[in-house]
This record gives structure tokens, sequence and C-alpha cells, in this order.
């Protein structure tokens, strides 16, 4: 498999904490990854070493074949590595074609107006709130947004980081729903999520994180098959 994304013996941490401990991860493309984890596992702060948001402090990150090993995260976004971050982080004050158009302030800025209206396509309900203020809406409207400013920016590799936190179980249906028909029109995707269940449903592949290692990788049907890492790390 030719890795889009290939993470090698990646170590990062804050202060004095190291929380990765030589982490090796791979999604090819067109593939969708299952990076799963219970709260504190490590799975944040790999998505912002990768991302250029916090220094690794050893290993290397490759995208497509270039070493993005702390790159500034313009470079990263340039390169088309684009995270949806936890807790969505909209723009409060900015309406919600606002919030929209900062997706491609630094990426596909001259496809903004067609990326707009594939949002929208995506996502009815942003349309007719456009100029509604982010801050205002509910949590699913939110993640809505985060998603569709990510879209904007053409993606090659889409990091969701716990998507589904906070939505009402319907909300969650609709959202992987929308993943896998994001994954279906060839985007790549890392899914980081608690939601076992669902996420191994959708993904070609998966890892389990568990204090800043991976402790298991495979296929959802060998995690599933094995009843240790069922009940020790999947909680099935």
């Amino acid at each position: 498999m030719n890795a889009l994304l290939d993470i090698r013996g990646l170590h990062a941490g804050y202060g004095n904490t190291e929380v990765l401990r030589g982490v090796d991860l791979r999604v090819g493309a067109g593939e969708i990854v299952a990076l799963l984890g219970s709260n504190g596992a490590g799975k944040s702060t790999l998505n912002n070493a990768v991302c250029g948001l916090l220094p690794a402090r050893a290993g290397q990150v490759f995208f497509d074949g270039h070493d993005l090993t702390n790159a500034h995260y313009r470079r990263i976004v340039m390169a088309g590595l684009i995270q949806v971050p936890e807790g969505r982080r909209v723009f409060p004050n900015l309406s919600v074609r606002e919030n929209l158009a900062l997706g491609s302030f630094t990426r596909a800025r001259a496809h903004r107006a067609a990326n707009l209206e594939r949002v929208f396509g995506i996502f009815p309900r942003l349309r007719e709130r456009q100029a509604q203020l982010a801050g205002t809406m509910s949590g699913g409207e939110q993640q809505m947004l985060a998603i569709g400013r990510g879209l904007m920016a053409e993606p090659r590799l889409l990091i969701l980081d716990e998507p589904s936190l906070g939505l009402s179980p319907l909300l969650v249906e609709e959202l992987f729903a929308l993943i896998g028909r994001l994954h279906g029109e060839g985007l790549s995707v890392l899914l980081v999520e608690q939601n076992v269940a669902q996420s191994l449903e959708i993904a070609d592949r998966a890892y389990v994180m568990e204090n800043g290692s991976l402790r298991f990788s495979g296929l959802p049907a060998e995690l599933l098959a094995s009843d240790q890492l069922r009940q020790a790390y999947l909680g099935l």
C-alpha cells in the first residue's frame, strides 16, 4: 500500500510529559482509517503533532512522500492535510458563510465559490442559515459547519477528531453516513473516535491507542474477533 500519510516513530508531549511514545501509523489514498482509544489515550496529541500544532520530539511525518515533520501548519494545510478539530472550534461571532470562507483562506481560495456550493449541497441547513452567527447554532449544526469548513480547503486527507462527541444518536448516525459518503467520493479520512462500533463499521483499517502507544492494528473484523481486544480496549 502506498501511504498518503506515513507516521514513523512519532514522539510528542507537553513540558516534561511525553504523551506519544513511538507511534507508527499509515493511511493509504482513498482509505478510511479509524484511530480508536479512550479519552486521554493521546489521539488528539497525535493529530496536533501531525498537523504542525505541536512539535514532534522524535520521529517523522510524511505526506504523499514529502517530509512534513515539524513543518509550519500553513505548509501542511497547503499540502491538503486538513484537520477538523475536536470541539468544532467555529468562530462564534462570525456568520456561517464567513466561517466557511475562512476554510479556504490558505488553500483552494480560487475555488471558493464552487466549493461553497458543494458544501451547501452536502449541508442544505448551512445554506438556509448562512447569515446566522455560528455561536447561536446547535452542536450538530456546528459540527456540520466545522466539517464544511474543512471541505472548503479541498482536503486530500481529512482528519476528523471526535466528530460524534456530544451529538444525539440520530445525529451520530447521520454523521457516520456522511463520512461514508465522502469516502465514497474518494476522500481519504483519518477518523479519530471513541465511538468504536460505528467507526469500525465504515473503516477500512483501524488502530487502537492506549497511553500514547498503538496497541493493536488491523482490519475491523480482526479487531472485533479478538475477545481480549473487545473487552479490554473496545468496550464491546
